[in-house]
């Protein structure tokens, strides 16, 4: 028989049926449908690489993960152990996200009533997009004897990208989903702080289980060509650059930080990894006129993961601003590699730095000040710091760790929750 592959974000991928043979290893597995990531292979954000990394270090056999993924087909693969199903979605606008997770959810209870598991099946989903639809869903998960977990994710209808009714939606969304959850599955303390006091009155069932990261250093050399030709095309030098990565967008405050940065006396650079938003740009060149400084500096993006955590090592500093969400991947990133770490000071990140790092507000002067605090330190105090930070990921947020704690809960949930009817 031929095997067909594929090959998709330069993986190799085994392409799959459009159904299972229903052998006896197959309805004893541990059945975990992962919803709400674009997919495996990675290639977008931060649940896209847990979903990566829960499948990469999967060492428990006994559990099979179906994800969805995002895409212009119906195909099926296999991807690390894992089957990776394609759900087909129109392109409508805003509402794209929403339809594939309903779509998604839909493919995965099919599925299941087309089996005879054994094992009551999990089903996760990543964050609080289809309140709407949730009760009629529990509904079927609770007939096939299912489990519903859900990762509530990081205040989404706190973001100001969004318009008013769409906040509300967020929101609305979100008590909904919070209301049909067997478990929710925060991955910052400060969330599931937020969950069990805006929703008490439905007594949700939490767990707090953290996002990983890993402190292993790039596999380029420090004068690697591919790293010396970005610093050369971008105008930096290694060590001379405080580092930004994250989304141009307003709650990650930006604005705040390429003020401060113009307002301190640092003959070093600032370089910009963000996405592109030209309005936004625009808007804040007008009122800042950092475009006019020399040391402000858009790199653009950077997709090469080896190459960009290079750059992180050679910082001399990392800023961090975001405001909202829980833990945030591009903070664990940085604890991981970079040695210097100036975060805004919001429960979230300090949650994350603890003593590993040093901390700004948004008040005229302190970020400046804090700037010019940092270029006087020693080597001996920036690499103090750097071990710091390297060992609260170590201790907290190893990928393998936290992925052997998904393992478990997921086994837990299903053997307490769950219920096959013979």
């Amino acid at each position: 028989m031929n095997v067909e592959y594929k090959t998709i974000c330069g993986k190799k991928l085994k392409v799959l049926g459009a159904t299972d043979e229903a052998t006896e290893t197959l309805l004893n597995k541990q059945h975990v449908f992962i919803i709400g990531s674009k997919g495996i292979p990675a290639q977008y954000g931060g649940f896209e690489t847990f979903v990566e990394k829960l499948v990469e270090y999967q060492t428990d056999k006994d559990i099979l993960y179906h994800v969805a993924r995002l895409a212009d087909d119906d195909e099926r693969y296999e991807y690390n152990g894992a089957i990776a199903f394609n759900v087909k979605v129109p392109n409508i606008g805003p509402a794209k996200a929403i339809y594939y997770d309903v779509a998604a959810l839909d493919k995965c209870i099919s599925y299941c009533t087309s089996m005879n598991l054994k094992k009551p099946p999990v089903f996760y989903i990543l964050a609080c997009r289809i309140g709407p639809f949730m009760a009629a869903y529990k509904k079927k998960i609770q007939k096939l004897g299912g489990v519903l977990l859900i990762n509530p994710d990081g205040n989404e209808w706190k973001r100001s990208k969004w318009s008013p009714p769409v906040r509300q939606y967020w929101k609305v969304s979100e008590k909904l989903m919070v209301r049909s959850a067997d478990l929710l599955v925060c991955d910052s303390i400060k969330i599931e702080e937020y969950i069990c006091e805006e929703y008490k009155q439905y007594d949700p069932r939490t767990t707090f289980l953290s996002y990983g990261c890993d402190s292993q250093p790039s596999c380029l050399a420090d004068d690697s060509e591919q790293f010396v030709s970005w610093l050369k095309e971008k105008g930096l030098s290694a060590g001379e650059y405080y580092l930004v990565v994250g989304r141009f967008v307003p709650e990650n405050n930006v604005e705040t930080i390429i003020r401060e940065f113009m307002k301190s006396n640092t003959s070093k650079k600032l370089a910009l990894i963000t996405t592109d938003n030209e309005k936004l740009y625009r808007e804040l060149d007008k009122k800042l006129g950092f475009s006019k400084d020399e040391r402000i500096c858009f790199t653009g993006s950077v997709y090469d993961q080896e190459l960009l955590k290079k750059i992180r090592e050679q910082a001399y500093a990392y800023l961090h601003g975001h405001s909202v969400g829980g833990t945030n991947p591009s903070l664990l990133e940085a604890l991981g590699t970079t040695k210097l770490n100036l975060l805004l000071d919001v429960g979230f990140n300090r949650e994350v730095g603890e003593d590993a790092a040093l901390y700004w507000t948004c008040e005229p002067g302190s970020l400046s000040w804090l700037i010019e605090k940092s270029d006087q330190m020693s080597d001996e105090q920036i690499n103090s710091y750097g071990l710091l930070a390297k060992k609260r990921i170590d201790d907290a947020y190893r990928w393998n760790s936290i992925t052997d704690q998904y393992q478990d809960l997921f086994h837990k949930e299903s053997a307490a929750l769950g219920k096959v009817e013979k």
